[in-house]
């Protein structure tokens, strides 16, 4: 075990900033001020300190060996609130017939959808580019951790999981849904008007149409790119379909990037997951590897091991008792995820 995942501290903070440099992520902004007033909600969340509407977990991937951290990830309690709703376009079919001409048609329409009582939200995950070819899937890691300390702790969720999957861009980063439709009736560049929803989105509902849109009216590069993922993005659509996750037939009303949902408890991880004490076998055999997730005093740890099931308890390594701090008969949660050999 090279790599565990954990509840961010503020002791982070500059190795944050650091990974917030190599990409453009408004829910990871390079600036430290930010950072740090994340990491106090972060913390004030895992302590839970807050109602689950204010609250947003971070989670941390720490390289063991050199104490670098390789990636990052987020939880947010409730994405969509009477203070800051959630929008999104969802998608519905319209059938068009004419008995005189005989034809008719199957439209596609677009209606904006104002959420204030949304699910939680999954979202956040970046890992640092050196350590993107790792054998030891540092992204799989750092994203799947997340679903066990779900499990820890159920209450502190909503009954359904959002994720807001990134679309294809430009070369120059522009979107080619935005250009279609957000900016005509905006008149802001996409950058623009994506930092500022993050602030204020009253300007969405008062700009936006109220009534449905027609997808056939858009040009083609903006429908070619609607509900679509960028090549960047496939293997984490893909982790996430795994899970159970599903496209909700709605979009990002800025840049088209499809929605999936699925509902807590049927996440693969959670759903067969189970609940057990920690126990040290330094002569077992293992046969199988799996996420091992535990709490204390606030602070969440995860990571993969070698697992052995026996009479409602774990059997593991001294070494994963070691890197994860763990004691005997601590309780666990853990999920089975392949077989050894």
């Amino acid at each position: 075990m090279n790599f565990i995942v954990r509840s961010a501290k503020m002791s982070d903070v500059d190795q944050i900033y650091e990974l917030s440099l190599q990409f453009t992520l408004l829910n990871l902004p390079p600036d430290k001020k930010k950072i740090r007033q994340k990491i106090e909600t972060s913390m004030a969340s895992f302590a839970g300190k807050l109602p689950v509407e204010k609250s947003n977990f971070m989670f941390v991937c720490e390289d063991l060996e050199s104490g670098e951290i390789a990636g990052c990830s987020q939880l947010v309690g409730q994405k969509g609130t009477p203070t800051s709703p959630n929008y999104s376009f969802k998608i519905y079919q319209e059938e068009k017939f004419s008995p005189d001409l005989s034809v008719g048609f199957i439209h596609k329409i677009l209606k904006l959808r104002l959420n204030t009582q949304g699910p939680s939200e999954v979202g956040g995950l970046v890992v640092d580019r050196s350590y993107r070819k790792r054998p030891e899937k540092v992204g799989k890691l750092t994203s799947l951790s997340r679903f066990v300390y779900v499990a820890l702790n159920p209450e502190r969720f909503r009954d359904e999981l959002l994720t807001e999957m990134a679309p294809p861009l430009t070369d120059e980063g522009r979107s080619e849904f935005w250009e279609a439709l957000g900016r005509r009736f905006t008149g802001m560049p996409y950058k623009e008007a994506d930092e500022l929803s993050q602030q204020n989105k009253d300007f969405i509902k008062s700009l936006f149409p109220d009534e449905p849109i027609y997808l056939c009216l858009l040009d083609a590069k903006a429908r070619l790119v609607i509900g679509r993922v960028g090549t960047e993005t496939q293997p984490a659509l893909h982790m996430l379909e795994n899970l159970g996750f599903k496209y909700a037939e709605e979009i990002d009303p800025f840049d088209g990037g499809p929605h999936l949902m699925v509902p807590t408890k049927d996440v693969t991880i959670i759903k067969n997951g189970s609940f057990a004490q920690i126990e040290l076998d330094s002569v077992a055999k293992y046969s199988s590897r799996g996420f091992i997730g535990y709490e204390r005093n606030n602070e969440f740890y995860c990571g993969m091991s070698a697992i052995k099931e026996k009479d409602g308890k774990v059997f593991v390594p001294e070494q994963t008792i070691s890197r994860l701090n763990l004691e005997p008969g601590q309780k666990v949660f853990y999920y089975l995820s392949e077989s050894e050999g």
